[in-house]
């Protein structure tokens, strides 16, 4: 069975999408990005050692390593040296440099997730706009069906003598019509399975079957929701605030940072180095062995290194204030995020309160649109109304099945949506 032909389920079509989704990849390069910068923060407390060599030739007057005198011939020498240097305070930089990058790897870690779950609602939102299609088209069928048993009676009819010619034309149109509406939905429904590949990102499908997963009426259970308490729990889990919280605590560590570099700085450093030169000479004239060199001419030096800060052209000072309203602006962009969460929960439910009761309107219209439907096909059959009467209610009734499956599966949409806004399991997302 090719991916285009399996049974797709939400939650399928959701981890799906998410696995091959290009964006997504993109923020887990990012994160994974961060994760190694902050591996390589705690590295920084390391001691840095560096391994140096040089071969020079001297041309001219030069001083030579020997005796110091100087000297007009030319003449080459070798240095070698070891340095090791381990920072013993530096304002707590590198501490606060270790929190921030933590910091800045959840936030972008975060940030994925949230990508996660809004391509996940995009996927459901697709999901249920190809079931209520198909809904719609099963409708418009079973709508033909009825014009097509009609036709055929007035056809007969007129066969038998008993019926009149512009019967069969009226009910030849309302068939057209019927039949063009078919072909309209079946239109609609495949460029809804569209947006649901592409949003999956479902390569090489032209088609996807889904499972049903419409609740029946007696099971779609309705429930009061307030926008406060979903606001209270959404606020605790929902990936953007908690990105931007930690936004927040990040900046405050860069600041620190920036603070560190106003106190002065301690390293501990420690060399080791020797030499080779060819002027150096032994008691008969003989240049001494570059062994024997490099080992007489080892030495080492241990020290501290302190360096206080003076001017730096008012620059620290200057970052120091950047930071300072970046946190400012930090905070308030986690504000605006709380507010943009709260007002998408507030229109959630109220949509939610509305589509109850347009629920409970529909199921009512249906049923006594489709006792008028019933009661208008047998008074047709018995040549007491015309086809047009018959079309008008089997229009009406067609419509309220429509609007009812429309209203059903926004309620879907919307319960899902407030259950996922409470931390109710309605997708199955890991975090990483």
């Amino acid at each position: 069975m090719s991916v285009g032909q399996e049974r797709w389920t939400l939650n399928k079509c959701v981890e799906y999408a998410i696995e091959h989704n290009l964006q997504i990849k993109k923020n887990k390069y990012k994160n994974e990005s961060n994760r190694e910068k902050y591996k390589q923060s705690y590295r920084s407390l390391l001691p840095s050692v560096i391994a140096t060599s040089d071969y020079a030739t001297r041309f001219g007057r030069s001083v030579d390593p020997n005796d110091n005198s100087i000297s007009d011939t030319s003449f080459f020498i070798n240095n070698y040296s070891l340095e090791a240097t381990v920072d013993l305070f530096k304002g707590f930089q590198k501490l606060n440099a270790i929190k921030a990058s933590n910091l800045i790897y959840k936030t972008t870690e975060k940030e994925t997730l949230q990508q996660k779950y809004l391509l996940a609602l995009r996927v459901m939102q697709a999901f249920y706009d190809v079931q209520f299609l198909k809904g719609a088209l099963n409708i418009a069928e079973e709508q033909t069906k009825v014009s097509q048993a009609n036709y055929d009676l007035v056809k007969r009819k007129i066969e038998l003598g008993v019926g009149a010619g512009a019967d069969l034309y009226e009910a030849e149109s309302i068939l057209l019509t019927e039949k063009l509406n078919v072909t309209t939905t079946f239109n609609r429904l495949a460029a809804a399975k569209l947006v649901l590949i592409q949003e999956m990102n479902l390569e090489e499908a032209t088609d996807i079957f889904l499972v049903e997963e419409i609740t029946k009426k007696d099971e779609l259970k309705l429930t009061k929701v307030q926008s406060d308490s979903i606001f209270k729990k959404a606020k605790d889990f929902i990936p953007t605030i908690k990105a931007h919280e930690f936004k927040i605590e990040a900046v405050k560590k860069q600041l620190a940072i920036e603070k560190g570099k106003l106190y002065p700085s301690l390293s501990l450093f420690g060399r080791y180095g020797t030499a080779y030169a060819e002027t150096i000479k032994d008691n008969l004239g003989n240049t001494v062995s570059f062994g024997k060199q490099i080992k007489e001419n080892a030495f080492q030096v241990v020290g501290l290194s302190l360096n206080i800060p003076i001017s730096t052209g008012w620059a620290t000072r200057s970052n120091i204030k950047q930071q300072k309203i970046a946190f400012l602006d930090a905070k308030n962009d986690l504000l605006i995020q709380k507010q943009i969460l709260y007002k998408t929960i507030q229109e959630l439910v109220l949509e939610y309160h509305a589509l109850q009761v347009e629920y409970k309107q529909t199921i009512k219209n249906e049923e006594v649109q489709g006792l008028a439907f019933t009661i208008a096909q047998k008074r047709y059959e018995k040549g007491m109304i015309s086809s047009i009467e018959l079309f008008t209610a089997k229009n009406l009734f067609a419509n309220s099945q429509n609007q009812n499956l429309q209203v059903k599966l926004k309620l879907e949409v919307n319960r899902s949506t407030l259950n996922f806004y409470q931390g109710l399991p309605v997708f199955t997302i890991g975090s990483k």
